[in-house]
């Protein structure tokens, strides 16, 4: 019997003629969504991790939170800020190391408001997320999904050119029944499954370093070699992970297995011949004698750093050539500059600069090239709320900067 004949329009061979087309801006080059058959299993932890792994190698890094009803990614990287409006989008929250993040919390009045939703709803709002945010340029986007297999990750699935799923699963019996499902809808929807990631697989007794198997003995590979698919990791049971969840720093993060093995998503994009890194960046930031200038409208320098694997390649001194505000954007853009660090910025000039794909982080002060060094070692002190007034265009009367401490960590 056909799909058409048992009344089923999801069929995988028309799946693109749902796909939902994004804003301009958005160049994201590989979506990697995080399923799981059933809830409780820490798939927004694996999210979590995943990105912030992929983020230290030097990966622009997003994640939509499409968990609806059970938004966790903001409290895990302790992000409250409202996303920005601009002119054709909102802009997604950026983390203390610059990862880009859109969930349903950073809109609510107040983060433990239920979200009372039918699906019809839950689903406009994920094609919203993908839709109207202004994502820009991105290397790997994770997609954090709700658990199961019904009407919002299919809504995922169908609005969203997802390139792969990693499924998120505990050692319990039910295990494989879990998988299963996950991996048959996948299947359906035509979409590689990039492998399993097991989650409180085990604990460590902190006397002996012995390995206990709460839940009973591990079946992650027997179900891994049913389905054909490869084990990406097994994680423990670990307390201080669990204790920077709460706190809002899981950023801070060093010595987990998946930190080390996110080697494994890099080398399943490069067998599917998809590369989502271009080797070396540029960095600019406002600069005159030697210091960070603080007012980017007035900049007449930039010193553009090119970068790669966390070492300087090379730095120049670019005139703006009295280039406004308003063209400040595109020039850099045109440069090829997907970061920029600043003293003072005002409003309207983060939205254009955003909407050119270029990342900022105001609020620095000091020597340029000892600022770039801590942005480059994770120490740089920056304050996103950094505001900027200038009632005066041609003078400095009026103009009011105001900044403060902010340390980013990032690329720790």
């Amino acid at each position: 019997m056909s799909n058409e004949e048992k009344g089923c329009s999801c069929s995988h061979h028309d799946k693109n003629s749902f796909i939902e087309k994004p804003l301009e801006t958005t160049k994201i080059k590989k979506i990697i969504g995080i399923v799981s058959g059933k809830g409780g299993v820490g798939k927004s932890l694996v999210t979590s991790l995943l990105a912030v792994s992929m983020n230290k190698k030097g990966y622009k890094t997003a994640i939509m939170d499409a968990d609806i009803t059970g938004p966790s990614i903001p409290k895990a990287f302790g992000i409250k800020e409202r996303p920005i409006n601009g002119e054709n989008g909102f802009f997604p929250v950026l983390t203390k190391n610059g990862i880009d993040v859109m969930s349903i919390n950073l809109l609510l009045d107040n983060e433990t408001d239920p979200v009372i939703w039918r699906g019809p709803v839950i689903a406009g709002i994920i094609k919203q997320f993908w839709k109207d945010v202004i994502w820009s340029k991105q290397d790997v986007m994770f997609i954090d999904m709700p658990p199961g297999t019904g009407d919002v990750p299919l809504t995922v699935f169908q609005s969203i050119p997802v390139d792969g799923i990693i499924v998120v699963t505990s050692p319990q019996e039910l295990v494989a029944m879990i998988v299963e499902k996950a991996v048959n809808m996948a299947q359906m929807m035509n979409i590689p499954v990039l492998g399993i990631v097991e989650n409180m697989s085990y604990i460590k007794c902190p006397d002996c370093g012995k390995q206990i198997n709460v839940f009973g003995k591990s079946k992650i590979e027997e179900v891994a070699k049913k389905f054909n698919i490869s084990v990406i990791d097994k994680l423990p049971m670990e307390p201080t992970i669990a204790s920077l969840c709460d706190k809002g720093e899981i950023e801070k993060v060093i010595d987990i297995n998946l930190e080390n093995n996110s080697s494994n998503i890099e080398k399943m994009l490069s067998q599917k011949q998809i590369s989502v890194k271009e080797g070396a960046k540029k960095v600019a930031i406002t600069y005159e004698n030697g210091e960070v200038f603080q007012h980017f409208g007035h900049t007449e320098n930039f010193k553009v750093y090119t970068i790669e694997d966390g070492k300087i390649l090379s730095s120049e001194i670019i005139s703006s050539n009295g280039t406004g505000h308003e063209s400040l954007a595109g020039m850099l853009k045109g440069l090829g500059i997907e970061t920029l660090i600043c003293g003072g910025i005002g409003g309207g000039a983060k939205v254009a600069l955003a909407q050119e794909g270029v990342t900022v982080y105001p609020g620095t002060s000091g020597n340029a090239d000892e600022v770039m060094k801590s942005f480059l070692n994770g120490t740089l002190n920056y304050n996103p709320n950094t505001s900027c007034s200038h009632h005066n265009h041609e003078h400095d009367e009026g103009h009011n900067c105001h900044g403060g401490g902010h340390s980013c960590h990032h690329h720790e």
